[in-house]
C-alpha cells in the first residue's frame, strides 16, 4: 500500500503508485456514459425518428440501471478483469450492432439495451480498488477527486460525439463510443492492481448489500438528490429558450459542471468527517438550489448555476464513503453499484417530472424539493443509526 502524507489533497493522491493510470483509464472507459446518449440520439433521429431515439436512449439507460449491481455482484464473487472485459465487449457489440441496424428498430432497440447492461462496472470497481492504493486515511480524498472528475466526462464525451458525427456521419459516435470504452477498460483491466484485486470473503445473500437497512435507506436520499441534479438540463433547457437563446443552455449546464469540478478538488482535502458530515452536505446541496428560483438574468444564472454545483461531489463522496461503512462484507463493489443505479433512476425521474412544469417556468421548483427530501432520509440515516439497522446483519459495522 503506497504512503501519503499527512495533508491529503489531489496532488497527493495522483501522487501514489498506478492511481492516475486507473482513474485515468476509468475515466475514458466511461466517456460512453455521457457519449452514448448523445450518438444514440442523432443515430435514432436520423435513421429513424424522434420517438425511436426516444426509445433508444430509454433502452440504453435501463440496461445500465439493472446491468451495474449484476455485474458489480459478479466482480464481488469473483475478480475485476474478467467482469470488465466480458462487459465491454458486450457493450461494445451493442452499439456497433445499433449502428449497422440499417434504421430496424426491432434489433436496434434490444442491442440498446445491450449495450447499456454491458457497460464496464468501472466506476464500482475503481472505488472498490481505493484501499489497496492508498492508506484508508486518503480514501476519502480519491473518491471526491474520482466525482470532480467525472464532470470532465459529461463535457468532453458529448464534445467528441459531435465531432465524430460531423466528420463521419451518426454511426461514427456508436463507434467511437464502444472503442473508446473498450480502450480504457483495457488499460484499466491490465493495471497490476486491479488484476490482484479480490473481493472480501464472506456469507453471501440474495439481497446483497440491500439487506443492510441503513444503506438501503440512503438509496432513496440518492435517489432524491439524483432528481434534483437530473431536473436542471430541463429546467435551464427551457430558461434558455424563454430568454429567446437555446444556445445559452449550454453554457448554463457548463457552469453547473464547473462548479461540481472546484467543489471537488476542494473537497480532496477535506478529511472523512463524521456521521453527521452527510446530512450537513445534503443541507448545503439543497440550499444551493434555492436561489435559483429567482430566475435572475443569464450572468447572474450561470453564477447560481455554478455555487449550486459546489456541493455534489462533496454529497457523492460522503454516501460513498457511508456505503464503504454501512455495506455488509463482501458486497463493497456491488454497494457502489446500487448507489450509481440510485442516482441514475433518480435522474432520468427529475428529468421526466420537470418536462410538464418547465414550459410554466416552474422547472426549478423540484431540484430544491428533490434536494429537500434527499435532506430528510440523510438526516434520518444518521440520527436513528441505533435503531434502523437490521439487528443482527451478518457483517454490521457501527
Amino acid at each position: 500500500m503506497s504512503a501519503v502524507s499527512s495533508s491529503v489533497g489531489a496532488s497527493t493522491v495522483l501522487r501514489a503508485p498506478q492511481v492516475s493510470r486507473v482513474l485515468v483509464a476509468s475515466q475514458v472507459g466511461r466517456l460512453p456514459l455521457a457519449s452514448g446518449p448523445l450518438a444514440l440520439l442523432l443515430f435514432g433521429r436520423q435513421s429513424l425518428s424522434l420517438t425511436a431515439a426516444g426509445l433508444l436512449v430509454a433502452a440504453y439507460t435501463a440496461g445500465i440501471a439493472v446491468g451495474a449491481p449484476v455485474l458489480a455482484r459478479t466482480v464481488d464473487r469473483w475478480r475485476q478483469p474478467p467482469v470488465l472485459w466480458g462487459s465491454a465487449v458486450l457493450s461494445g457489440l451493442g452499439f456497433l450492432t445499433v449502428a449497422v441496424s440499417g434504421g430496424e428498430l426491432a434489433l436496434a432497440v434490444p442491442a440498446a439495451a445491450a449495450a447499456g447492461f454491458g457497460t464496464p462496472p468501472l466506476e464500482a470497481c475503481l472505488r472498490a480498488l481505493w484501499p489497496d492504493l492508498l492508506p484508508r486515511a486518503a480514501v476519502p480524498a480519491a473518491y471526491a477527486l474520482d466525482v470532480a472528475l467525472q464532470e470532465v466526462i459529461f463535457v468532453a464525451g458529448p464534445l467528441i460525439t459531435l465531432a465524430t458525427v460531423a466528420l463521419a456521419g451518426p454511426a461514427a459516435g456508436l463507434v467511437a463510443a464502444a472503442v473508446l470504452q473498450l480502450a480504457g477498460t483495457a488499460v484499466f483491466a491490465l493495471a497490476p492492481a486491479v488484476r490482484a484485486w479480490r473481493g472480501e470473503p464472506a456469507p453471501r445473500h440474495w439481497a446483497g448489500p440491500l439487506r443492510a437497512a441503513r444503506f438501503t435507506a440512503m438509496l432513496a436520499g440518492v435517489v432524491c438528490a439524483g432528481a434534483a441534479i437530473g431536473s436542471l438540463p430541463v429546467a435551464v433547457t427551457a430558461y434558455a429558450e424563454a430568454a429567446g437563446a437555446r444556445s445559452l443552455s449550454g453554457w448554463l449546464l457548463a457552469a453547473q459542471a464547473g462548479g461540481a469540478l472546484v467543489g471537488g478538488l476542494l473537497y480532496t482535502r477535506a478529511g472523512a468527517g463524521g456521521r453527521g458530515r452527510l446530512p450537513l452536505l445534503t443541507a448545503a446541496f439543497a440550499a444551493g438550489f434555492l436561489p435559483l428560483l429567482a430566475l435572475p438574468g443569464p450572468a447572474w444564472m450561470a453564477l447560481l448555476l455554478a455555487v449550486a454545483g459546489l456541493a455534489l461531489p462533496p454529497v457523492l463522496t460522503a454516501v460513498f464513503t457511508a456505503a464503504d461503512r454501512l455495506a455488509p462484507p463482501g458486497t463493497i463493489a456491488e454497494a457502489f453499484a446500487w448507489v450509481i443505479t440510485a442516482f441514475t433512476v433518480g435522474s432520468a425521474a427529475g428529468a421526466a417530472l420537470t418536462g410538464p412544469v418547465a414550459q410554466f417556468r416552474y422547472g426549478f421548483v423540484l431540484a430544491p424539493v428533490a434536494g429537500l427530501a434527499a435532506l430528510a432520509v440523510m438526516t434520518a440515516v444518521s440520527l436513528f443509526r441505533r435503531t434502523v439497522d437490521g439487528a443482527g446483519l451478518p457483517g454490521s459495522r457501527p
